[in-house]
């Protein structure tokens, strides 16, 4: 598949402090989540950002879109999102959704934080990663930045294989992501500008863990 918008992609090795999820807020609902901490391999901490100029949404705005909608910006022929508790309505703490993807990926996710500019997922049992995803967005010099920022292992040992020995889960989930800001600068009324950014920091697994 070809790509016409320009990827900029920088890599480096991580650390435990550095690069650990957040920790989830008290009275979050910690029942069923898939830690990072639970997961197998290498800890990835992954940020996409795009910049967005001239939007004609403000970033409240356009969190207020995305969240309300989010298959509007999903690349739905890889995956959908289904919401399963939680009102529709919006977006509220404690919503859960299943994302059906292609083969048997589906993966259930919950909503723990809601702010004016941001929502984060984490996952729950059986999905093909542990850990959490934030989305967010903010002012600019010239207009928006949206970021997908991301804190992740896989979930199993066979999740492991296809991401990290054969790539394939890899390489999907880089098209959708990228995809997925695409879509949301377009949601935006913006144009982006500089292409997309993509920051991986790569936490080996422990070897009291392999």
């Amino acid at each position: 598949m070809w790509r016409t918008t320009p990827m900029h992609r920088r890599e480096e090795i991580g650390t435990v402090d550095a690069d650990a999820p957040p920790a989830l807020r008290p009275g979050v609902s910690r029942e069923e989540v898939q830690h990072a901490s639970d997961g197998v391999g290498p800890l990835f901490h992954r940020r996409y950002a795009a910049q967005i100029r001239a939007p004609r949404l403000t970033a409240e705005e356009l969190i207020e879109k995305v969240s309300s909608d989010l298959n509007a910006v999903t690349p739905t022929e890889f995956a959908v999102f289904q919401k399963v508790h939680g009102a529709d309505d919006g977006m509220r703490v404690g919503d859960e959704y299943v994302v059906r993807m292609a083969a048997p990926w589906d993966g259930p996710v919950r909503v723990i934080e809601v702010t004016p500019r941001s929502f984060r997922f984490a996952t729950l049992d059986g999905h093909l990663e542990a850990g959490q995803i934030e989305f967010r967005a903010s002012p600019a010099s010239e207009g928006l930045r949206f970021e997908i920022e991301s804190w992740a292992r896989s979930g199993d040992r066979l999740s492991n294989l296809l991401y990290h020995k054969l790539r394939m889960a890899k390489e999907i989930q880089l098209h959708m992501w990228t995809s997925f800001l695409e879509r949301v600068v377009k949601a935006s009324g913006g144009r982006m500008t500089g292409g997309i950014e993509i920051h991986t920091r790569r936490v080996e697994e422990r070897a009291d863990e392999a």
